[in-house]
């Protein structure tokens, strides 16, 4: 195979994307030894700051232009926050390598004396409390542990979601754990835990990345080496539930997979969500298989027979 001068790596542009980026770019040039350059794309999710997630239109708001460049030469590979990424993969592209996975739950984060967490309260806000999100997933599995909350939309990258609980305009908000810990950000004078899968289950892909690449591109070949199988097996499980479902971002679907003695334990919880973020409901199931895919169409079965009115028959 011909060397190639310099890869070019295609991201966002906000921090946690850039931290990510620099991530895997770092380990092309140690542990493959070839040279990358990042080149910064923005994405309609960048340019649109002030719609809640689940009232904008289509899918890949995250995505699109980054693919779209992929697919034009202009770049050789994506590093995607897995979550992000529609399980329908464009033709001409395919996920070269799932490296490995980082933490995968949610972080709850509020004032400092706010949090009093209890067995039958996991969430531990004050009585109706504002709590920003704005992933119908975290609503709809917030409103059931704790129905007085009042649900409001937070938008922008992690810093400034952050920012904006400092200036009280929530009494707490819910982040990917693995977004705060990458950037390592000062939570001084913040209470902040990190709820557990059977109070909040994480996004399918939630603290896993992906290096997408056109298909059949020999420069790219070597990527495939950082690819971690145990990640991928993990990934692929919730993943494979979410294509069942139809969905994409705006899908209040929730769902880990782990490995339990070889084989594939999957949790989901499937949630409905009324207009006004006021009051929802969560349908939770699990199921064991040997592989990913058998896994996740056993808790697809098991949602269809909880909730058919959202699954469909």
């Amino acid at each position: 195979m011909t060397p190639v001068a310099q890869l070019r790596l295609g991201t966002r542009g906000s921090d946690l994307a850039l931290w990510q980026a620099h991530r895997i770019r770092d380990r092309i040039r140690s542990e493959l030894g070839l040279d990358c350059a990042i080149e910064i794309i923005k994405t309609s999710g960048d340019r649109i700051q002030d719609t809640a997630f689940h009232k904008m239109e289509g899918k890949g708001f995250f995505t699109k232009e980054l693919q779209d460049a992929l697919l034009d030469g202009r770049i050789d590979l994506v590093v995607h926050s897995l979550k992000d990424l529609p399980t329908d993969e464009p033709d001409g592209l395919k996920l070269t390598a799932i490296p490995e996975r980082g933490p995968t739950g949610d972080l709850l984060i509020a004032p400092a004396g706010s949090i009093a967490t209890r067995p039958a309260d996991p969430i531990g806000l004050p009585p109706n409390a504002t709590l920003g999100t704005s992933s119908l997933r975290r609503a709809a599995q917030a409103l059931v542990a704790r129905p007085d909350l009042r649900l409001e939309a937070l938008r922008g990258n992690v810093p400034t979601r952050i920012r904006k609980l400092r200036e009280g305009l929530y009494d707490g908000i819910l982040l990917a754990s693995a977004g705060v810990r990458r950037l390592g950000l000062d939570l001084t004078g913040l209470d902040h835990i990190e709820l557990p899968p059977e109070a909040m289950l994480p996004a399918p892909g939630q603290g896993a990345l992906a290096i997408e690449t056109r298909d059949g591109d020999p420069t790219v070949e070597p990527l495939a080496s950082l690819h971690d199988p145990a990640a991928a097996r993990a990934v692929n499980a919730e993943r494979s539930l979410l294509r069942l479902l139809g969905g994409g971002c705006h899908l209040p679907l929730g769902c880990l997979a782990t490995d339990h003695g070889g084989a594939i334990r999957l949790h989901a919880a499937l949630g409905r969500v009324d207009e006004k973020i006021t009051r929802a409901e969560v349908a939770r199931v699990a199921a064991t298989a040997d592989d990913p895919e058998t896994a996740a169409a056993a808790c697809h079965t098991a949602l269809r027979l909880a909730m058919p009115e959202e699954v469909g028959p």
